[in-house]
């Protein structure tokens, strides 16, 4: 949560943003990150806005960028994004439909560079993946199509998310169901999560309920998500996810695990949307 602040000056506004005014007057200096008023008096004055800055430095640093490419992150993400975002998503799909890896790459990398990782997550990344299954659907994009582009924008994921066990912040554990496969969804909300400081232990798709509960026991996590997108590992794995439960928090998440499922294993599940459960986890630390 952003801290209450008004106009004030460095010292006070160092308390409340939790960073040295040595560290302030440096990232002001260096990568314009700071924009203070200035009294009669010439004393610098900062604001909310200038807390928000700071905000999104942290959480950059903590994804692991160089506090150079952290203020570019920051200061981008002030910036408009709804028309440059929404053709960027016509060209990422444009290029999915004609197998161009150069234009995949591009296109992210432009992205990224402008607007920062969790708003291209959010606003690019998770619109487009949805739209790439619903044209595979509707039988307008082929499987190799399908497969082509996640394919890339999964292993451009997984690069950002280098590192991401890193720091002092509450750990979760990802992982999916025995026999599912697919975990792009499962990889990007960590990284949202991973925005809020926390730390990322990532074991990926199809894994082993004896696999899971030993990272369990050997690192203590926050919490642990499973996720699925279809119903059934989860029921073949409901003995397993009780007792899970039973040993560490843990939560259900994807499309297969419904409210029914959720309510007869007794386990909790995470909010579809991959933001606001990103959101909800973050606020239980």
């Amino acid at each position: 949560m952003r801290p209450d602040v008004g106009a004030l000056r460095i010292g006070e506004f160092a308390r409340r943003v939790d960073v040295s005014p040595e560290l302030l007057r440096a990232w002001e200096r260096r990568y314009g990150l700071l924009q203070p008023t200035r009294t009669e008096g010439r004393f610098r004055l900062y604001t909310s806005e200038d807390a928000d800055r700071v905000a999104r430095m942290k959480r950059a640093l903590a994804e692991g960028l160089s506090a150079a490419e952290a203020a570019r992150q920051a200061l981008a993400e002030e910036r408009p994004a709804g028309g440059l975002l929404d053709d960027a998503s016509v060209r990422l799909l444009r290029a999915a439909h004609d197998y161009d890896e150069v234009a995949v790459h591009a296109v992210l990398d432009e992205a990224l560079a402008t607007f920062g990782l969790v708003t291209v997550v959010r606003e690019l990344i998770l619109p487009v993946l949805r739209e790439i299954g619903d044209q595979w659907e509707r039988d307008e994009l082929e499987v190799g199509q399908e497969h082509f582009a996640s394919h890339l924008i999964r292993e451009r994921l997984l690069g950002v998310a280098r590192l991401w066990g890193r720091g002092s912040g509450p750990l979760a554990i990802l992982a999916c169901a025995p026999g599912e496969r697919h975990d792009i969804s499962l990889l990007a909300f960590g990284l949202l999560l991973r925005s809020h400081g926390w730390r990322i232990l990532f074991l990926g798709a199809d894994t082993p309920l004896e696999t899971l509960s030993r990272a369990a026991e050997t690192t203590n996590p926050r919490i642990i998500v499973v996720s699925s997108f279809d119903a059934s590992p989860l029921d073949a794995a409901a003995t397993g996810l009780r007792r899970l439960a039973r040993t560490a928090p843990l939560v259900l998440s994807g499309p297969g695990a419904s409210d029914e499922l959720c309510s007869r294993l007794r386990i909790d599940r995470l909010n579809g949307d991959l933001v606001a459960a990103a959101d909800a986890v973050a606020g239980r630390s």
